[in-house]
């Protein structure tokens, strides 16, 4: 199963893509989950420790490796580089790995207009594309809300795209502009999860206002993950729960995609 997650910042997005990584493993699969988001950190919602993310960098920040691959410098606009960089081995030479998930950390492109048609993005658009049609990994993709990760050709091996929401207008409104993006380059099968439900009141704040989409699941609001997130530990660690509800979702969606 390939599955993105994207939503508005706070929103738990993190904690669901580490629930589900440990959820599809504790299932037997092999686990590949990818960091794409430079506001989150995938690797405290997988409970990876500190000293383990010592020598980490981002793929988009190893300068000789993009060098290498797209046959262009780092950070340079305009020129020729390659389009299809080599990426296969990627995954197995800068992956860490811990309690069963493989955890790869892409970054982002750091300077103004990262969206461009630059080698960073080329060789990661590529990596993700490889990632989703290539690998018979189960695949957990973290990403930022703007999709900047993703492509066209990055789409095609895409089991579900889904958007996490909690009960506000912000996050409703942030979902709309994410499905926009989504369906600018080809995704058209969008799931939602709403996350920090307090009350019946905030689930039908959700099925009202997100009728066009399909909803997987509503995980409650749980003050355990704030403690978590204080001790250093994955949410799945402190509130065991959270993994039940991760399997409840993962049902619900092999509902629909088979």
């Amino acid at each position: 199963m390939k599955i993105a997650i994207s939503g508005k910042g706070g929103v738990g997005k993190t904690t669901l893509a580490g629930c589900l990584a440990k959820a599809l493993s504790e299932k037997g699969y092999k686990v590949l989950a990818i960091d794409a988001d430079p506001d989150s950190n995938f690797a405290s919602a997988l409970g990876v420790p500190k000293e383990k993310l010592s020598n980490v960098t981002p793929i988009a920040e190893m300068t000789k490796l993009v060098e290498e691959r797209t046959g262009a410098k780092k950070g340079t606009f305009g020129g020729f580089f390659k389009l299809n960089p080599k990426v296969d081995d990627i995954p197995s030479k800068f992956c860490i790995e811990h309690n069963g998930v493989k955890l790869l950390v892409l970054g982002t492109v750091p300077q103004g207009g990262g969206g461009c048609f630059c080698p960073e993005n080329v060789l990661l658009k590529s990596l993700i594309r490889h990632l989703f049609l290539e690998k018979k990994d189960a695949v957990i993709l973290d990403m930022e809300a703007g999709l900047e990760h993703l492509g066209r050709g990055s789409t095609a091996g895409m089991d579900a795209f889904v958007i996490v929401v909690e009960p506000g207008i912000r996050s409703v409104q942030t979902a709309f502009h994410i499905k926009k993006l989504a369906n600018d380059i080809g995704i058209k099968e969008i799931f939602i999860v709403a996350n920090k439900i307090i009350s019946e009141e905030d689930k039908d704040f959700i099925k009202k206002n997100l009728i066009d989409f399909k909803i997987l699941g509503f995980i409650p609001f749980n003050q355990n993950i704030i403690i978590a997130d204080r001790e250093g530990k994955a949410p799945f660690e402190v509130e065991p729960t959270l993994l039940n509800e991760a399997n409840k979702i993962l049902e619900k969606l092999q509902e629909y995609v088979g």
